[in-house]
């Protein structure tokens, strides 16, 4: 008797396509001590060793279940706090046991996991399992000097589609962000948007209307996302340079993420320093907050679980769901990245 294997639903997919894409799990600003993370349920220690190498390994020591993100970096390995058991920070093997007159007799297969590390855009950056895509690269960035700001990364009890959804939303502007962009049309223009794989991106003006970002003269926002994890806006004032915000929201589960962004100005950009430009970039993420905290469902309803309906307006939220959907395929697929960078 033959057995069938189920077909996996579009929301597996999604997941199973997301432990395959790279995502932030820490900023670098942050490496003076080690730091952890969830990244879709698997607890993980990111820091950095005495030799300033960054690793990105499981938490749980194996011996007995210490957390490693509160033992003692090495020169090239951090201790557990609780029986010293140390683990090198570049293969996870297990280096030392103190309690062991005879370092010979390491239990062989004593070891925690080690995952890929890529520092880019002021965060250490990770995949769970064979990548099916490259690292982000942002085609208008190239040729850049950019000076990245990471900001505080902020909890949503949403997933990442509708995390990246939201940031690349235009139509919400007039009733969400009302103080920080001040009166907005409602009438959404329409949207000339394009999408070449995993990637979409717009160019729209800069409408502001009185909020903070009205005196700064004519700018051109480039939008973008690709999938399944980053969202960002490139602005390119005549008079000014470019500046740019981005946000890479991370899975803690696949309905609850952690927010990483930062905002990074070109060298020479003659606005606003980075500090204020996250100041004023901030007070749109935290408008938005309250709003999503309460859509439903969490996630996108890959499975028409739920009914939706669009409009013109929606032309970018529906291609990025297109690029989504790609990276799916390629999970399906079998297909694989066979570099990390």
């Amino acid at each position: 008797m033959t057995t069938s294997i189920p077909t996996p639903t579009k929301s597996e997919l999604a997941e199973a396509s997301m432990r395959r894409s790279w995502f932030p799990v820490a900023r670098l600003c942050d490496l003076d001590k080690p730091q952890t993370a969830t990244l879709l349920g698997v607890n993980l220690v990111i820091y950095r060793d005495g030799e300033g190498r960054i690793s990105v390994q499981s938490r749980r020591c194996p011996h007995r279940g210490g957390d490693l993100s509160m033992g003692e970096v090495h020169r090239n390995s951090i201790g557990c706090p609780y029986h010293g058991w140390e683990f090198s920070s570049t293969d996870g093997n297990c280096s030392r046991i103190p309690s062991l007159a005879d370092q010979g007799k390491i239990p062989p297969r004593a070891s925690i996991a080690t995952y890929p590390v890529v520092e880019r855009f002021g965060h250490v950056w990770t995949v769970l399992e064979d990548p099916i895509r490259d690292m982000y690269e942002i085609e208008e960035w190239q040729g850049l000097d950019l000076e990245w700001l990471a900001a505080e990364p902020i909890d949503s009890s949403v997933g990442v589609g509708v995390t990246i959804e939201n940031f690349r939303d235009v139509a919400h502007f007039p009733f969400v962000h009302k103080v920080s962009m001040g009166p907005t049309p409602e009438v959404v223009e329409p949207l000339n948007v394009n999408r070449d794989g995993l990637d979409v991106w717009m160019d729209r003006p800069l409408d502001a209307g009185t909020g903070d970002w009205a005196n700064d003269g004519i700018c051109m926002m480039r939008y973008r996302c690709s999938a399944p994890g980053l969202a960002s806006i490139t602005y390119h004032y005549e008079k000014l340079g470019r500046r740019v915000v981005a946000g890479f929201p991370s899975p803690i589960d696949y309905e609850h993420v952690k927010i990483f962004w930062g905002v990074a100005n070109e060298v020479g950009y003659r606005g606003a320093d980075l500090e204020e430009c996250l100041r004023v970039e901030e007070m749109v993420y935290l408008e938005d907050i309250p709003i999503v905290e309460f859509i439903e469902p969490r996630e996108i309803p890959w499975d028409s679980e739920f009914q939706e309906f669009s409009v013109p307006a929606d032309l970018f939220t529906l291609n990025y769901r297109r690029s989504f959907i790609e990276l799916m395929n390629r999970v399906e697929d079998g297909s694989h990245v066979n570099e990390f960078v």
